[in-house]
């Protein structure tokens, strides 16, 4: 090894329990020591193949082949005997008798060691058959993070929490596998280009990102944290997202720097000789001089190399000096000493005042992570979640029996790591029988005082939603407590203009309070989901999609099961998909503005409909405005927006106390419309909330989407006119409309839409459209579509006529028999129309 200073000596082990003593000699070796930048001396480790009995001369010398300096045969210290075939490892040690160490100088990716007693190494083999020579260098180093023994500066277990700023110049010197952070040079439509360090550029795809490529914040030059997953042979660097986007989340920090002095902290430099950079080191001392024993020490952190760590009691023939102490007096999951104050109990919400002090918490595991270091639990009782890190060994679960779900009694010191509470885990117990039944009833019914509102705020005079404040509260209630508890709180609402703009009003009102429940920057995003549906049911291949999504997130992300709240999609067809929900315990809340079919009542957990059709926007809007009532304002011209055939005079007031009259609300109508109608299965959050929440009430943008709704209207309806088929039925006009000849199935409007508008333009009692296997019936007068359609059917019993979704006036029957099923159906249609009104 290179030697720099005169009074540098080494304790050498062997395995045997032998030891000895390695130093300096007149005239040996000086040569530089580098291996991937690294030249401490202090984190190197030398082993020696030990292959005779018997010595070296200690005057046998020979030329450095680096250097040409004079350099010292590797011989033993005459006192030590270790056996033939030992491995010997070197450590620093204060003084005493020793012999020259082999000298060698270390390049990047390759060890030249220089000739010793006349004889050359060949750099290309990896061992040899000499007393004494090298058998194997590598640099060693104590882990940054957990102290342990390493090959460079982070042990694989911690490589995560450790972030690099890259110096290089060339894409091949980036480390696969490592985190650095980086600057956003631009965006793409497949992903946003990240410069690591100055002279290097890598590409992080759209998939990698954990939201979508359009929704993310970020501005050019803003710091990034990425993972380099990989380098291609042509230079591409491909990264990946780090969940860490903030240096401060990181356990540590390191400089990569391949064409200077490799990796070192970021404020140390590495042609230091001392260690202040924090990195644990171990001395061990020599045995040699029988005159002066020396102690074995245990480790330290942030001390000169040439000052010795405090030292304990035990000898050293009494200690495995080849193995480092894993011990350390703030090692995290160690028993109370005995003096230590007893745990006194506590609440979540009173940790901010007992920092440093020992408390004894019970509650629930949500969350059981294993990181490369700690496990770490996420705690939650009555009034909050707290993060309780328990150490067993690196990267080993530590209680395992205990699991998420589990009640648990916890006691632990309380610190404040990175700006964040945390309870270093002395111990934890699962909780069984009357003290899990206990503290389960005490934790759900303070998280129900606390989610349940005080009373209900109603937007405008409505009776309806007035009549259902009684639901409106257990709504509130179960949005407030996934919220408080992390639990993501997924809206699934029809894709009509009514389903939007019920879902965004949901939206507006609980991203706040997801923000002022949780730290991460990005709850929201996986927190909080608005997915549209295709039509007004949630059908199996909807609940297949969720519940994979579901599955996925608790099996990567140890993320828990959502609350699925339906808003306008009570159809009876999302009997079998609220079903599927059950069967994996996700809670199931169901708003909608009809009645429900008994089916879906009783597939929800909670439900909010009136007896009497309303809107969906009416009830959300009132559920929106208890829930954070903050939001209110923001609310007030919503209803108005829902509704295609006018609000009502006291909503309509409201919109205008806003800000809206009634052709704007016909605006934002007509452009959540079309809106609605691309890409059906996304969101669309941003833009949905700059068309309703304009600053202003400016309706600018909506404007000039709701003339796109118009022009596509007005050809879609003129084209309809000129095919529709008109019948009277018993004095009455009844319209029937070819839907499967006479219209564009997937461009806008869709079928449904444009009959709604059709029927609403035309004077007729009735309208019929007629699609390939299904009709939709529109008319003004209350008709029961079970009626109609068991009537047809007994004209028809061929045609297989079955209601497919009452709410909307669709059945459906057999494509074969679609003559006699339309013929059949007018029949049946005209002997309602001609039936007194009820």
């Amino acid at each position: 090894m290179a030697v720099s200073r005169p009074n540098e000596t080494y304790a050498v082990d062997s395995a045997s329990g032998a030891r000895c003593v390695v130093g300096p000699a007149e005239w040996s070796c000086c040569c530089p020591t580098r291996l991937r930048g690294e030249t401490r001396k202090q984190l190197r480790r030398v082993a020696l193949d030990i292959t005779a009995d018997s010595p070296l001369h200690p005057d046998d010398r020979s030329t450095c082949s680096v250097c040409g300096a004079w350099t010292t045969g590797a011989g033993l210290y005459e006192d030590c005997h270790p056996d033939p075939g030992d491995v010997m490892l070197d450590r620093e040690t204060d003084g005493g008798p020793g012999i020259c160490p082999l000298s060698h100088r270390v390049t990047r990716d390759r060890v030249a060691v220089p000739p010793a007693c006349g004889r050359v190494r060949d750099s290309r083999t990896d061992s040899t058959t000499v007393l004494g020579r090298v058998h194997w260098i590598s640099v060693m180093a104590t882990c940054i993070i957990c102290g342990t023994s390493v090959d460079g500066r982070v042990c694989e277990l911690h490589e995560e929490d450790v972030v690099f700023e890259f110096r290089g110049t060339e894409p091949e010197q980036l480390t696969p596998g490592r985190y650095y952070n980086g600057t956003v040079d631009g965006f793409a439509d497949f992903g946003i280009f990240v410069d690591i360090g100055e002279s290097v550029t890598g590409l992080l795809h759209r998939s990698e990102l954990d939201q979508r490529l359009e929704t993310v914040d970020l501005d050019p030059g803003e710091t990034v944290y990425v993972q380099v997953e990989n380098v291609r042979d042509n230079g591409n660097v491909d990264l990946t997202w780090s969940i860490r986007q903030d240096e401060s989340r990181f356990r540590g920090a390191l400089v990569e720097d391949p064409d200077g002095d490799g990796d070192h902290r970021p404020d140390d430099g590495s042609d230091t000789e001392d260690d202040s950079s924090g990195v644990v080191r171990t001395s061990v001392a020599s045995t040699t001089d029988e005159s002066e024993p020396s102690t074995d020490s245990s480790r330290s952190s942030d001390t000169d190399g040439s000052t010795p760590s405090d030292t304990d009691d035990s000898t050293p023939s009494d200690t495995d000096d080849s193995t480092p102490s894993d011990t350390d007096d703030s090692t995290t999951g160690s028993d109370h000493d005995a003096d230590s104050p007893e745990p006194t109990a506590a609440t979540v919400d009173e940790l901010d005042d007992r920092i440093g002090e020992a408390v004894r918490l019970e509650g629930q595991i949500v969350e059981a992570r294993q990181t490369s270091g700690p496990t770490v639990f996420t705690l939650r009782d009555e009034t909050g979640t707290v993060e309780c890190a328990a150490f067993e060994e690196a990267g080993v679960r530590a209680y395992p029996e205990a699991d998420v779900d589990d009640i648990v009694s916890l006691e632990g010191e309380v610190e404040r790591r990175r700006g964040a509470l945390q309870v270093e885990t002395e111990t934890l117990a699962v909780l069984e029988d009357e003290r899990e039944e206990r503290v389960t009833e005490r934790m759900d019914a303070a998280l129900v005082e606390r989610a349940r509102p005080d009373g209900v705020e109603l937007l405008g005079t409505d009776p309806l939603v007035e009549a259902a404040t009684d639901s409106i509260t257990d709504v509130v209630t179960a949005i407030r407590r996934a919220v408080i508890e992390g639990r993501p709180v997924v809206v699934r609402h029809a894709g009509t203009v009514d389903g939007y703009v019920a879902g965004a009003a949901i939206e507006r009102a609980t991203l706040p309070l997801i923000r002022a429940e949780t730290e991460a920057a990005d709850a929201e995003y996986h927190q909080f989901e608005r997915r549209p549906l295709e039509g007004t049911a949630y059908d199996m291949d909807d609940a297949t999609r969720d519940v994979t999504t579901m599955l996925t997130a608790r099996e990567r992300h140890d993320e828990p099961v959502p609350l699925f709240l339906f808003v306008a999609a009570g159809s009876p067809e999302s009997v079998d998909g609220l079903e599927l929900l059950d069967i994996y315990d996700a809670e199931r809340v169901v708003v909608d503005d009809q009645p429900l079919d008994p089916g879906v009542a009783g597939a929800a957990d909670i439900t909010l409909a009136p007896d009497e059709g309303t809107t969906a926007t009416s009830l959300t809007a009132a559920v929106a405005a208890t829930l954070n009532p903050d939001v209110r304002n923001d609310l007030r011209h919503l209803p108005a927006v829902s509704t295609w055939t006018g609000p009502t005079e006291a909503y309509t007031d409201l919109a205008v106390s806003a800000g809206y009259d009634g052709d704007d609300t016909r605006v934002l109508r007509e452009a959540l419309a079309l809106i609605a109608h691309y890409q059906a299965y996304e969101d669309k959050r941003e833009l949905v909330s700059d068309l309703l929440f304009a600053d202003g009430a400016d309706v600018g943008l909506a404007e000039h989407i709701s003339e796109q709704f118009r022009t596509r209207m007005d050809t879609a309806i003129e084209t309809a006119r000129a095919n529709v088929e008109r019948h009277s039925l018993d004095g009455q006009t009844v319209l029937v409309l070819d839907t499967d000849a006479y219209t564009h199935r997937h461009e806008f409007p869709l079928t449904g839409l444009l009959l709604e508008e059709l029927y609403r333009r035309e004077d007729a009692a009735a309208l019929v459209g007629l699609d390939r296997d299904e009709a939709v019936v529109r008319t003004e007068r209350e008709l029961e579509l079970s009626g109609l359609v068991a009537t047809a059917g007994e004209d028809a019993p061929a045609a297989g006529l079955a209601v497919r979704d009452p709410r909307d006036g669709r059945l459906e029957f057999l494509a074969g028999e679609r003559k006699a099923a339309r013929d059949a159906l007018l029949d049946a249609l005209a002997t309602e129309l001609s039936a007194p009104a009820a």
